[in-house]
Formats: structure tokens, sequence, C-alpha cells
């Protein structure tokens, strides 16, 4: 025995290893659900209103989950709440178990008839790419019994959902690399500037965004420096385009439309909005400057585990997008 060392050390140890287990037996899961809720908002408040609970019963099992586990998960005052460390850690692992739970039906199900199965993708709006239109036709022609769901979220949620296991594969815009999950460049689309019938502009020759200097702005909450767009937000500082900015959206469906209604010029993917410019409700603007490219991703998380139909699906995806050359996977950069 070592000087100092009075044996008591392994006893702890065994003791702390059965205090973990005892807290597995034990915990109440309905309180782990209630804390991911109020995570997730950052309110007691909210997270009642969410669950339709009193909010007396979401802020006791708070406690109750702080006193099981021994450690402060959020501190809260009369005028703010923030969740701690410990809290949003604990968070993560909610998520990610909640997120398992949901797919438990599906991955059942698959054990008894491989040819069920449900897939679920998330992505952002207007994923607009012969490729994954490809992909489920020809998934669904080899596997009819097969079920899809299809999810719009903004980027930032897709990758939330990927990395708490709630979908089968993402789609969406992404700034950062991301090393937990497994990334692949899906296509790539190019950005103009467009205005709508209504606009002073539509149907003027336009060929430098310079020309558009002051001109008031319809855009995405992404569009800023160091965001998914931030090539385009970049592009507006140097062509000194107005900083009002009279409509954003996280939907490129409602950017359209505002851009349609004349609120103002802005960013659309030109691919997407040809139909749009050849029947004359949207004009292209700053024709001689060279398109913003922007790249388009599929995630996926590797912990996830996943049933036959996901497996196939996913097969068949990367297939169609390795088979393509990146060329034919760029779109607007010659329209």
């Amino acid at each position: 025995m070592l000087p100092h060392d009075d044996g008591s050390r392994p006893k702890d140890s065994e003791s702390g290893a059965r205090h973990l287990e005892q807290i597995a037996w034990d915990l109440d899961w309905n309180l782990l659900r209630t804390f991911m809720v109020i995570a997730k908002f950052k309110s007691i408040t909210r997270a009642a209103h969410y669950l339709n609970l009193k909010q007396p019963t979401v802020s006791n099992a708070l406690k109750r989950l702080e006193t099981q586990l021994g450690f402060q998960l959020a501190e809260r005052g009369p005028r703010n709440f923030t969740v701690t460390d410990h809290g949003e850690a604990l968070y993560l692992q909610c998520r990610e178990i909640f997120g398992s739970i949901g797919r438990l039906p599906n991955i059942v199900q698959d054990s008894n008839d491989n040819v069920h199965g449900h897939i679920r993708i998330v992505m952002a709006s207007h994923v607009i790419t012969p490729m994954l239109d490809a992909a489920l036709l020809g998934f669904h022609q080899k596997n009819p019994k097969a079920t899809f769901s299809i999810s719009i979220k903004d980027s930032q949620e897709v990758i939330e959902a990927i990395q708490a296991k709630q979908a089968t594969v993402g789609i969406c815009l992404m700034r950062e690399p991301l090393t937990d999950l497994a990334v692949d460049l899906f296509y790539r689309e190019h950005f103009g500037f467009f205005c709508g019938r209504p606009h002073p502009l539509y149907g003027k020759t336009i060929r430098s965004l310079n020309e558009l200097e002051g001109q008031q702005i319809v855009s995405f909450y992404t569009d800023k420096l160091g965001d998914v767009l931030h090539e385009i937000a970049v592009l507006r500082g140097q062509s000194r385009l107005s900083d009002t900015i009279t409509g954003l959206s996280n939907n490129l469906e409602e950017v359209r439309r505002m851009i349609m209604a004349g609120l103002g010029v802005g960013p659309l993917p030109i691919h997407v909005v040809e139909r749009d410019v050849a029947c004359g409700e949207l004009w292209r603007l700053a024709v001689d400057e060279i398109p913003v490219a922007v790249d388009v991703f599929t995630l996926q998380n590797r912990g996830a585990i996943l049933n036959a139909a996901e497996k196939e699906f996913l097969r068949l995806l990367e297939e169609t997008v390795n088979t393509t050359d990146i060329k034919l996977r760029s779109y607007g950069l010659n329209a």
C-alpha cells in the first residue's frame, strides 16, 4: 500500500459507480424530457406553455432533476434565465437520447421486414436538384413499401436535427466545417440579384451592382458576415446597396414573394427562379457580374443506427452524386 493510501479510494470508486448506476435506474425520464424543452426555450414560462403544463410544475421538475443529479442545470433570476455548462452538456445528451428513441419504431419494424422502413429528410427550403429527384424515384421504384417524410428548416436547424439523430439525412448550406458529422458537397448553386415587376428597375439593363447603390434590400436572415450567405453579404457591402432592409425571411419562398411584390432588390438562386424570370415575374439585375457561388451539403450522423431502407437510400444518393461531375452539379452559372 502506498503512503497516504488508506484503501478508501477503491471503495469510493465503487461507491461512485454504484451511485451513477442507481441514478440511471431511478431517474424519471420525464424529467429529462422536461429539461430538454426548458433548455431549448431557455425559459420556464415558454417551456410550460409548450408542454401544456403549469409553470410551477415545470419549475419543480427542474429542481427535482438537479437534486437527483447533484449539480445545478440553470441559473434563474427575476429577469434572466441561463443554462449552466452542466445544463448545456446534459441538453446535448438529452437531444441525442430522444432522437435515438424516436427512431426505435422504425428500426424494430425493419427487423421484421427489410422492405419496410421510413426515411426522414430534413433540408433547407427550395433544394432544387435533379439528383435528389432521381434518388427518390429510383429508391421508390425498387422499394415501394418504404416511406418518406421531408421537413423544411433553416440551415442551423437542419444541422441540429442531424446532430440529434432526428433524421436520416440533412441537406443545407454550411459555413464552418463540422467534425462530428459526415459532410459531403451535394451541389453548387449561384445567386444573382433580382427585382419584381412593380420595382422601378424592372426591365432596365443593370450591368453592375455598383448601379444598385442605395437600393433597398430584401434578403435572408443568413445574409450576414460569418453566416452561410457570407459571400452575398460581402458583395452587398462592396456594391454599397442600402443598409435599409425592407424584408427578411429564412424561407426562400418568402424572400421571393417580397422581391416579386416590389419591396426591394434581393439575392435568389438563379436556377430556382428561371421560370419566374421567363414568365416576367422577376427581372435579373447586374447581368455582367459573376454570380455568387454557394455550396449545398448533405449531412449524416455517423453514430445513428440506420434501418435497411435508410442505408439503401443513402447508398443510392451517394452513388448519384459520385457519378455526377461537379460541373453538372453546378447550377445557374451560365444562365
